[in-house]
């Protein structure tokens, strides 16, 4: 089993991301992040899912997503063909922060700090998963009030624009 990065390109419609999540429920595959967001496209929004699995699994996964009535064009993409970037966030409470090597461990990891009060510190890490994890095992010794990490951004590699995609959809109607 491999990972995938998938980007399923839609009109925004209420509760179309429940019908395109049930399509992996029921071939039981689980969904290791899903993040949504418009597109360059207006009116078009993207939904980037990653997952592990099998590349046959992965293109009938697409093929099925593409059936779906508000779906546009669905693509799959395995790691080597995408660029892709999460984003985390750390609260840690500012005395802990002020008192232990947090300066040293935030400089080390390239990470910044967004916010200071005199009750809490926030500091943000883009990157991948392996990389905000490191910060946050770093981080631990101090102690982490709070931790949030978003699903997968990603592009692809060369291809061809979705807007030149649409134009297809187009013609071929």
């Amino acid at each position: 089993m491999q990972r995938f990065t998938i980007s399923v390109f839609t009109e925004d419609f209420i509760g179309l991301l429940n019908r395109v999540s049930i399509v992996f429920t029921r071939r039981h595959l689980n969904i290791e992040s899903i993040t949504a967001s418009e597109s360059e496209v207006k009116g078009v929004h993207r939904y980037t899912i990653v997952l592990r699995t099998t590349e046959e699994q992965v293109q009938k996964v697409v093929k099925q997503l593409e059936r779906l009535v508000d779906v546009l064009k669905a693509f799959y993409h395995a790691n080597d063909d995408t660029i892709y970037q999460e984003i985390a966030l750390y609260k840690l409470n500012t005395d802990a922060f002020s008192s232990g090597n947090a300066e040293m461990i935030v400089r080390q990891h390239h990470a910044r700090i967004l916010s200071v009060t005199k009750d809490y510190t926030v500091i943000e890490k883009t990157g991948h998963k392996e990389d905000t994890q490191a910060l946050f095992t770093d981080l631990e010794t101090i102690g982490v009030l709070e931790f949030a990490r978003s699903g997968r951004v990603s592009i692809t590699k060369p291809m061809k624009s979705l807007a030149t995609y649409l134009n297809e959809l187009e013609a071929l109607n």
